[in-house]
């Protein structure tokens, strides 16, 4: 038996609004199951230039007779849509012979309403044809699409090269080779239209006509809305895809992942209705008839909402991490090519303090790697090279702590430094000298004030 067989009728019109938007049917919608008029999916699309409406009638039987396509004939010629409309009718099961039939001469009649039949056989092979698995009655995603994991234009490692340029010394460093990890994270892109007008006995009270587009990060539990920066990159070069070839990135990069999407594309779609319906739902103040003020809660219908696309797509997630003497330097971003946007800059951020971001000097210290902000780096007094205070031997020479890079430099300098005139150890702490010549004016003044001569 197949999972088509295993459904409700509520859940086939489900899984049918999920084949016919990814058909590419346009403004593809559910009518209200309140009132079943003979049909329960509407769509449109576009031929040689001309919008026309669908009406589909979904029938989750064994079989469908002739009465079904007459009813459905009656529904598209009462359906409200200024153009050209036709129907479907599509079943998990067979059509009768009369049916059939019936079908078939609205076509040789040329009738203005015609009906296309879609049994339980075609809509399998339809799901085949369109790369769509019906798996427990519910649409798989199934996506061989990805931003690119880089710019083709330069190498792999050239944003972690530029984000290395504004380190101060730098150029002490080794020729810095990143290990490269490219994560492929599952995306989707949800457009949905919101239409829905609210009315009490004055009339139309509030009034929803809105379009919402966003990404989700879909690759575990519940799904979660991508940050603007992100919504953007990935909506900007979704029609810029290539082919998710691990083969051709694994020659690229250290390592690669592939990570699967965490729901079926109709739990996305459900997801996004129950989204889309709380965003809109607000309380709205108005007057009655009877000069009362009235609050009342105005909540779209599911029905009110009408899912236009969920878009699949691979969104590189890369992560490149530089060793440098004792520590390790991630940096982590989204890639579209040449756009991306970062998510951890471990290069501008200091080893010793939360110090982070492009606003701050950071400098790299030779002696252990480190990359430190401005308070934790300092002037090596041996060499005259930076130091960082994580690894730096220090000790007090004319009252001011110097740094060494190590015991033997230290050992170096308190050598030198006792060979020197008493005048050179003063200058090695100039501001405590400068203060001292300070001092000495100032009281040389006052003595000459006290004594008269000024």
């Amino acid at each position: 038996m197949s999972v088509l067989d295993e459904l409700s009728g509520f859940e086939f019109e489900d899984v049918m609004e999920d084949v016919f938007r990814n058909l590419g049917y346009e403004n593809v919608r559910q009518a209200a199951r309140t009132a079943d008029e003979g049909r329960d999916i509407v769509m449109e699309e576009v031929v040689d230039g001309t919008r026309q409406a669908i009406v589909v009638e979904c029938k989750h039987t064994d079989t469908v007779g002739r009465p079904v396509v007459q009813k459905l004939h009656s529904a598209i010629a009462t359906f409200d849509f200024a153009g050209p409309k036709r129907g479907i009718v599509a079943t998990t099961g067979r059509f009768t012979g009369p049916a059939e039939e019936y079908a078939d001469r609205l076509r040789r009649n040329d009738d203005p309403y015609p009906i296309e039949l879609i049994d339980g056989n075609a809509l399998r092979s339809i799901g085949d044809e369109i790369g769509l698995d019906l798996y427990n009655g519910r649409i798989e995603i199934l996506c061989e699409e990805t931003l690119r994991p880089f710019d083709p234009t330069t190498d792999i490692d050239a944003p972690v090269q530029g984000a290395f340029r504004d380190i101060e010394n730098i150029a002490a460093a080794d020729p810095i080779a990143p290990h490269s990890q490219v994560t492929f994270r599952p995306v989707v892109v949800i457009t949905a239209d919101t239409n829905a007008v609210f009315e009490t006995s004055v009339g139309v009270i509030h009034r929803i006509n809105d379009r919402t587009q966003f990404a989700v990060h879909a690759d575990r539990g519940q799904p979660q809305v991508a940050d603007s920066d992100v919504a953007t990159l990935v909506t900007q070069n979704l029609q810029t895809t290539i082919d998710l070839d691990t083969d051709r990135f694994a020659a690229l990069f250290d390592e690669v992942d592939e990570q699967r999407f965490g729901q079926t594309q109709t739990g996305y779609k459900e997801w996004a209705v129950d989204r889309i319906q709380q965003h809109h739902t607000t309380t709205v103040t108005y007057t009655g008839d009877n000069n009362v003020t009235y609050n009342k809660t105005c909540e779209p219908n599911r029905s009110d909402i009408s899912v236009q696309s969920i878009e699949a797509v691979y969104l590189p997630e890369v992560r490149q991490t530089t060793e440098l003497g004792e520590y390790a330097y991630p940096y982590k971003y989204y890639a579209a090519g040449p756009s991306r946007v970062t998510i951890d800059d471990g290069i501008h951020r200091c080893i010793h303090c939360e110090t982070s971001g492009g606003e701050e000097t950071y400098t790299f210290c030779p002696n252990c790697g480190a990359i430190a902000c401005g308070s934790h780096s300092k002037t090596e007094r041996l060499v005259g090279e930076p130091v960082c205070t994580g690894c730096a031997v220090t000790e007090r020479f004319a009252l001011k702590t110097k740094y060494f890079y190590d015991e033997a430099n230290r050992e170096a300098f308190r050598e030198e430094y006792a060979g020197m005139p008493i005048h050179e150890k003063a200058m090695e702490n100039k501001p405590l000298v400068g203060g001292g010549l300070l001092a000495v004016l100032v009281a040389s003044i006052a003595i000459l004030m006290m004594s008269g001569v000024v």
